[in-house]
């Protein structure tokens, strides 16, 4: 916790995600905060990602022995340490000049999971190195789109399989960009010796600029493919031997028809209120998936996990893992791998804590009588 410690002579150590939150704006340039912290339109989606978990109250067992308590678990048959994975982030050096490395290697020592943006700004290749340099057991895993250029798409999944990633995590909520108002107001742009590692090497990739617009989303807009469909699934598993985990999955029948495509996994999402402003909150669409799935695929969600406290609810509602975005890069931005680090070892202990105060000595304690949904 070298580098967190040395924060601490002008900053008060955090206790929680919150106050990561409040550290970290003070880190960031306004544009890096805007672009981590923003949602779409009105960022009505945004909020209620977090406030969704405040509708759903635990109901506790007693006298029960909660003394020997196991966080473990396992996601596509690998292990880990406490069901959390990292959620695919871009453009992590604009909150620490390691970015994605040092979130990789904070993860990895903690057993947690982690899922690799495409939009990463350090390379996919360097990321796996630095997550499994570590010797974790613990799964790392690719996040794709399908590009409108299926030869660069297939580039990246070679790599990434080459590399040793355990699963591609394929978004599909994002046929288009949402309007994140934010960005635009400030002209979002990479700033000079920043890139997009993983495919500046591919096609030496000049994003554009153009006034009035953020020369990024004028390259997403370029790049995303409006046209993909149910199909490109099958595609892509004639192409790759890895395991598809959908994400951006808010509907029953979508889940039900991803798994029938063949994804082992489904993470109900809406992209962290990113794309489409006024979307359900993805816990509030997890039972009816969990339902539609059916034990045949593993189900993850992500948006709005601040406490132990709402990992604990996800579970109880069928979750198997959750994704944790945004406090992650709060962490990065204040103590770079530390700062990492300490936001895992806060949820881990909030979580660990909430269990023995519900009764629930091990996972698979935590089921749906724990819970009551308020409306």
């Amino acid at each position: 916790m070298e580098e967190l410690t040395s924060l601490e002579n002008h900053l008060t150590k955090p206790l929680n995600l919150f106050e990561y939150e409040k550290q970290a704006k003070k880190c960031l340039s306004q544009m890096a905060w805007d672009y981590y912290a923003s949602g779409a339109w009105d960022e009505i989606t945004l909020r209620d990602n977090h406030a969704a978990f405040g509708r759903i109250k635990l109901r506790p067992r007693v006298l029960v022995d909660v003394s020997d308590r196991h966080l473990t678990t396992k996601i596509l048959g690998h292990p880990l340490q406490m069901p959390l994975l990292i959620a695919p982030m871009a453009f992590q050096c604009l909150a620490h000049p390691e970015g994605e490395l040092a979130t990789a290697k904070a993860a990895s020592a903690a057993g947690a999971g982690m899922v690799l943006s495409t939009m990463s700004t350090q390379s996919l290749e360097e990321v796996a190195r630095a997550y499994h340099s570590l010797t974790s057991t613990a799964p790392v895993w690719f996040q794709l789109y399908i590009h409108r250029d299926r030869g660069l798409t297939r580039a990246l999944v070679e790599r990434a399989y080459a590399s040793g990633y355990q699963a591609l995590c394929v978004t599909v909520d994002a046929p288009v960009l949402g309007r994140r108002e934010r960005d635009t107001r400030n002209q979002f742009a990479l700033p000079p010796g920043l890139q997009l590692a993983n495919l500046a090497t591919l096609s030496g990739l000049n994003i554009p600029h153009q006034q009035g617009e953020s020369g990024l989303f004028t390259y997403f807009a370029q790049q995303l493919d409006p046209a993909v469909t149910w199909g490109d699934l099958e595609w892509l598993q004639s192409i790759c031997p890895l395991p598809l985990a959908i994400k951006g999955i808010l509907r029953g029948d979508d889940a039900a028809r991803a798994v029938a495509c063949g994804a082992k996994a489904i993470i109900v999402s809406n992209h962290g209120g990113r794309q489409l402003d006024g979307a359900i909150a993805s816990v509030d669409a997890l039972a009816e998936v969990v339902a539609a799935v059916d034990g045949r695929a593993e189900v993850i969600v992500d948006g709005g996990i601040r406490r132990g406290t709402n990992i604990l609810k996800a579970l109880a509602l069928g979750a198997k893992a959750v994704l944790v975005g945004r406090p992650v890069l709060w962490g990065l931005a204040v103590g770079g791998e530390a700062g990492v680090a300490h936001v895992i070892e806060i949820l881990r202990d909030e979580l660990d804590l909430a269990m023995a105060l519900s009764g629930c000595a091990k996972l698979e304690d935590i089921d749906s009588s724990l819970i009551v949904v308020s409306r």
